[in-house]
């Protein structure tokens, strides 16, 4: 399933457009490219609707949030909506300023998203109105356990009853659901957290998958978490002794450039609740 689910986007090559932040737009784009899909970055009011509107999916990142971005990300998920195109939130950092959890809100408002992909504390902040992060990290005090998954599964089940998208909650352990069904990820490795846009790169990555996979998007949403996490791990068994964490990125884009269908399926650890 998982490799039908990556061969399709080698196949089509969707163009994804993102709306998405400087620290890691170059990135954003290389992880598209690697995957298979194309890439277009554009912001600007003036052309975000009609740049959408050529694109197989829509990736919106508040990572820079600024006052000139906000009517542009409106402007494009309703032209993404009106076309019926996937459109991926990656809310980062909500919960650590007002202007980020507003906008946040204000997006799940006014555009319908077909997946949203963040980490636990974001995702909490999103379906409370309010909470707390740790800048763009999680709370320590919201980390998943193995203790506390079930539970969390349900609240993430929960929240995408009510928002009609697929939810995406990645971490030490990775949920990807539904409102009936919860795929449990373990790949990864611990190092990914030293990498600036790890998160925002498997925004871009997700939406590829989408747009390649639109009946299917819980199972492309978590055939790109298992891609990623598997790719952060064949990066780190090829790190030298004298590699960091630069080295590190560079070596998990190379990972998902090099990915095969038959790769993601055998090595993608998880169980469905």
């Amino acid at each position: 399933m998982f490799k039908e689910m990556l061969e399709n986007v080698r196949k089509r090559r969707p163009l994804v457009h993102n709306i998405t932040n400087y620290v890691t737009v170059n990135d954003c784009a290389n992880i598209v490219l690697a995957c298979g899909g194309s890439p277009i970055m554009s912001d600007d009011i003036d052309e975000v609707e009609e740049i959408t509107a050529l694109c197989g999916a829509l990736n919106i990142n508040i990572g820079t949030l600024n006052s000139r971005t906000i009517p542009s990300m409106l402007a494009a998920g309703e032209k993404a909506n009106e076309l019926k195109r996937p459109v991926v939130l990656d809310p980062v950092g909500a919960g650590a300023s007002r202007l980020r959890t507003d906008t946040a809100l204000k997006l799940l408002e006014e555009v319908r998203f077909s997946v949203i992909r963040g980490n636990i504390s974001e995702i909490k902040t999103l379906a409370a109105g309010s909470g707390t992060t740790k800048g763009v990290d999680a709370d320590s005090a919201d980390v998943v356990t193995k203790e506390s998954l079930e539970q969390v599964c349900g609240f993430v089940k929960g929240f995408a009853a009510q928002t009609g998208a697929v939810i995406a909650v990645t971490g030490a352990i990775d949920i990807i659901a539904d409102n009936n069904k919860a795929y449990c990820v373990y790949n990864g490795h611990p190092m990914m957290g030293s990498v600036t846009g790890t998160g925002c790169q498997l925004s871009a990555m997700t939406a590829a998958y989408a747009a390649a996979n639109p009946e299917s998007v819980l199972e492309a949403a978590a055939a790109a978490v298992c891609a990623m996490g598997i790719c952060g791990e064949t990066a780190y068994e090829r790190l030298s002794p004298r590699d960091g964490n630069s080295s590190y990125r560079n070596y998990i884009i190379d990972a998902v450039y090099r990915l095969d269908g038959d790769t993601l399926e055998s090595r993608a650890r998880y169980r469905i609740i």
